[in-house]
């Protein structure tokens, strides 16, 4: 029997060794009829043909539009052994599709293949679904090519990025009696410019009252920390530091036209690395939230540092990061520029280079190019699945009325601004700094994608292609940047809330922060974040020093860039 000459869908192998097995799944007008090297789906398979032959070339000679390649961890039935296999996808698309689309549509493709709802979890639903998909939906793919390649037995399988929190109320320490100097310096530095008391560590952590003693005064011996009247600890800042019960007048001269607010103690360090001629305040009360306040100059330009005692969800958490922004905005009134700089999760691209955000790089939030939305900063309050199988979500988008440090960001990533000067800069001042500021080593940047169940695969970092170049060193983004736990922290709503916004990052979750700035009628901010996991920035504890130095660095290179003032 003769079909009908139509467009088909044909997978052929192309070549197969002892350890690796290579398909072309394509689609062609061809007249096609069932033999004993060819096989004519029928039924809900209508469409579909399956070529036998042993070798076969697809005849395409320039390189494919797309690729990328993952990982998965196939498990014997019989001895539960794990088997790393390499999987392949090299794409080809048709004349109409635009170079500018082709990453987008194979990024979607691929998201959609590894779907938590429906992973194919053997070989023969894994190139089923592929089929399936390049039949019904994905039409402008003409070519796609498979390999899977068997790289050995016995490797575990990797755990994903960002396991562990390094906030102590989201972390294992948490749920767990073991005490370590780590995790009471994690909450030292946390509550950072509060003081805590013994009984804070014995409730938050389940521990007794002598370990907690006992790790306080080995991290006071190191100079760590340092006890203060009433049994309070607080970390010992590494530049000396004026406790005041209120803010010195300051002179105009002296006054600040620029505020930096960190959120995690690392990044107060990094940013005050920036600075020079250092004055340091802490203003302690013990009712209410302490403010930390670094006085500096970088350049030209007078500049105030802060830290947020605290982050998260929580009411008190909230309340305190907009009452600090608050405080700061009222004691410093010549500040005309905000500038919040600091850790976030990376959103990754998986087929374009240009596009894909891996950890240390920065990202500088800025408006999206292709949207008429000109928000910088999109925080996700709530994100439901729809009837259509997408998403809703109720949003609270920022914007500054002014772009002014936007557009120096965007005038400097187009020029190749030299960012690891000022990296250098901060490694050398940071010597002798507890905190690992250089850049980790080694396979620690494995990019992972949930599959649901527990399992996951791991995913390869996209390479340049085309008109593509690594120039090597800091690389940085201009795109918005993203904020909300409804979406930041699930694989397949952060995905999609990112791509809905245009988001190249995720933070902590800064909306009040904003919500502040907006407030005090300051109109010209900007979100800046150095990438330490792939998450929100809270899970990457590994990648966090470098990440926050970096993203100072390339704060220092805006404002260096600025006017001077005319003050």
């Amino acid at each position: 029997m003769t079909d009908n000459i139509e467009e088909k869908v044909i997978m052929t192998p192309k070549c197969k060794t002892a350890t690796s097995t290579t398909l072309v799944v394509e689609r062609k007008v061809v007249q096609a009829e069932a033999s004993d090297k060819i096989h004519v789906a029928g039924g809900d398979h209508t469409g579909i043909i399956i070529n036998k032959e042993q070798v076969y070339e697809n005849g395409v000679t320039e390189p494919c539009h797309a690729q990328l390649e993952f990982r998965v961890y196939l498990v014997s039935a019989v001895n539960g052994s794990h088997t790393r296999e390499a999987r392949a996808l090299r794409f080809w698309f048709k004349p109409q599709m635009t170079p500018g689309e082709r990453p987008h549509e194979a990024q979607a493709f691929f998201r959609e293949l590894v779907s938590p709802q429906d992973f194919p979890k053997d070989y023969v639903g894994f190139i089923k679904k592929i089929i399936k998909l390049m039949q019904h939906k994905y039409l402008q793919l003409k070519i796609l090519e498979i390999e899977l390649r068997q790289e050995g037995t016995g490797t575990p399988p990797p755990e994903p990025n960002g396991v562990i929190s390094t906030f102590i109320e989201e972390s294992a320490a948490n749920q767990t009696p073991v005490i370590s100097e780590q995790r009471v310096l994690d909450m030292i530095e946390n509550a950072y410019p509060n003081p805590l008391t013994v009984d804070h560590f014995i409730t938050a952590g389940k521990w007794s009252k002598a370990e907690v003693k006992d790790a306080l005064e080995a991290l006071e011996e190191k100079g760590l920390t340092r006890a203060m009247s009433d049994g309070l600890y607080i970390r010992q800042h590494s530049v000396d530091t004026q406790v005041v019960k209120q803010m010195p007048t300051l002179c105009s001269s002296r006054q600040p036209s620029i505020a930096i607010i960190t959120a995690l103690y690392c990044e107060k360090q990094a940013v005050d690395a920036m600075m020079d001629n250092q004055e340091t305040f802490v203003r302690y009360t013990t009712v209410g939230e302490s403010n930390v306040y670094t006085l500096g100059t970088i350049g030209a330009h007078r500049v105030v540092t802060t830290k947020l005692p605290s982050v998260g969800r929580t009411r008190e958490a909230m309340t305190a990061a907009g009452n600090t922004t608050t405080r700061l905005l009222g004691t410093f009134q010549k500040v005309e520029y905000v500038f919040l700089v600091g850790v976030g999760g990376g959103v990754p691209h998986y087929t374009d280079y240009e596009r894909h955000v891996r950890l240390g790089d920065v990202v500088v939030s800025t408006p999206a190019a292709d949207l008429t939305d000109k928000s910088v900063y999109v925080f996700c309050e709530k994100a439901e699945r729809n009837e259509k199988g997408g998403w809703d979500y109720e949003v609270k988008p920022y914007k500054p009325d002014s772009f002014l440090l936007q557009d120096i960001a965007m005038r400097l990533m187009r020029a190749h601004a030299p960012w690891d000067s000022y990296v250098n800069e901060g490694l050398e001042r940071l010597q002798g700094v507890p905190g690992r500021w250089e850049a980790p080593v080694g396979g620690s940047d494995r990019l992972t994608m949930d599959v649901g169940n527990g399992a996951f695969i791991e995913v390869s970092h996209p390479a340049p292609s085309g008109d593509q170049v690594d120039r090597g060193g800091l690389r940085v983004h201009c795109a918005p940047v993203a904020g909300g736990r409804a979406v930041s922290c699930s694989g397949e709503a952060r995905a999609a809330f990112a791509a809905h916004a245009r988001a190249h990052a995720y933070d902590c979750e800064l909306d009040a922060v904003l919500d502040s700035v907006k407030g005090n009628r300051k109109d010209c901010f900007v979100s800046i974040r150095g990438i330490s996991d792939y998450r929100d920035g809270t899970r990457g504890k590994e990648w966090q020093p470098h990440a926050a130095l970096a993203a100072a660095a390339v704060m220092k290179a805006i404002v260096a860039a600025m006017d001077p003032p005319t003050d």
